[in-house]
């Protein structure tokens, strides 16, 4: 298992390369970039900014679940923060698995519950110079 928050470019080899196991027969590998619109607004970048710590801590619990609930054999997640360009990638996710089925489902569930629980809060940039910070999350209770 590999979990990270960083500000350089994520490599997605290297993602793969750190779940690939000989007893597995799937990897899946989710990548988010980012878009030049959004809501019907042209975007021209992205801030993403995290408590660091705290969201390790939110992959690493999200990750380990995600590994007892699925027959997967390993699991690492990417997300980076500071300024994104439209096409940079923002978080990239490699799961493997004996089968297909378990990997692209463990894959799913990790990236909608970092959405939903990891604190990492996302300013969107406009090209007409405004911008606006999207709704954020609430670190879980004992975190």
């Amino acid at each position: 298992m590999y979990c990270a928050v960083t500000r350089d470019p994520i490599d997605a080899t290297a993602l793969l390369a750190r779940v690939r196991h000989d007893s597995d027969g799937a990897i899946v590998l989710f990548s988010g970039v980012v878009r030049d619109h959004a809501e019907g607004r042209a975007v021209s970048r992205l801030t993403y900014e995290a408590y660091e710590a705290m969201a390790v801590a939110g992959l690493e619990r999200i990750c380990e679940q995600v590994r007892e609930e699925f027959e997967i054999g390993d699991v690492a997640v990417v997300h980076r923060i500071g300024e994104l360009n439209v096409g940079e990638a923002s978080v990239a996710i490699a799961v493997a698995a004996p089968h297909r089925e378990a990997a692209y489902a463990a894959s799913r569930q990790v990236i909608e519950r970092l959405k939903k629980e990891v604190p990492i809060w996302k300013r969107e940039r406009y090209t007409d110079g405004d911008e606006a910070w999207l709704e954020g999350t609430v670190p879980p209770s004992g975190m």
